[in-house]
């Protein structure tokens, strides 16, 4: 039992890891990346569906990106809602595609970016301090109802403070080298 309540607060804490992971892809740097546009959702059809269940998204240059609708008749949607997306990005419809130049970013929101890792990140923390305190809250139980002893409970919430720093420690790596991908000129 507390074997199990362990490998749940490391699955917890590594779920967080990647969620983050993702969220800080969506963060534009100077360069172009295609995950910029993951958080874009495009009203086609008659529902709010994401932007790459009805288009193909590329990168062919550092400062550009291109977006190919499945259905050449979105893409004038496509780009409403890439630039209602608050990105401060400027689509263009271009025949069946829409081209997106990514702007250089000025050194003001560059500032603002990293404010919002630092954010997601924070977040991410109070993911895996849930996934901890749950953990220890179990094992405590378990200890109160005789399931395991006092000695195992303790090596046991000792094993996941242990995982907990390690996993609050890759957020923070994970944050450094974000910071430093914007902040590059």
């Amino acid at each position: 039992m507390p074997e199990e309540t362990l490998e749940n607060a490391v699955l917890a804490m590594e779920s967080a890891i990647e969620a983050i992971a993702r969220e800080f892809a969506t963060v534009r740097t100077g360069k172009a990346t295609t995950a910029i546009l993951d958080g874009v959702r495009v009203e086609a059809y008659g529902s709010i569906v994401q932007l790459r269940q009805v288009a193909n998204v590329s990168a062919p240059e550092p400062t550009m990106l291109l977006v190919q609708p499945y259905d050449p008749n979105i893409a004038r949607d496509v780009a409403r809602a890439i630039q209602s997306g608050d990105l401060g990005l400027n689509p263009s419809v271009d025949g069946a595609v829409v081209r997106v130049p990514i702007p250089p970013l000025t050194e003001e929101r560059r500032r603002e970016l990293v404010k919002i890792l630092h954010r997601m990140a924070e977040e991410g923390r109070v993911s895996i301090r849930h996934a901890r305190h749950e953990a220890r809250d179990r094992l405590l139980t378990m200890q109160r109802d005789g399931e395991v002893g006092e000695d195992i409970c303790r090596r046991t919430m000792a094993e996941v403070q242990t995982h907990t720093d390690d996993y609050v420690k890759k957020i923070d790596a994970m944050l450094t080298r974000r910071e430093a991908e914007v902040m590059e000129v």
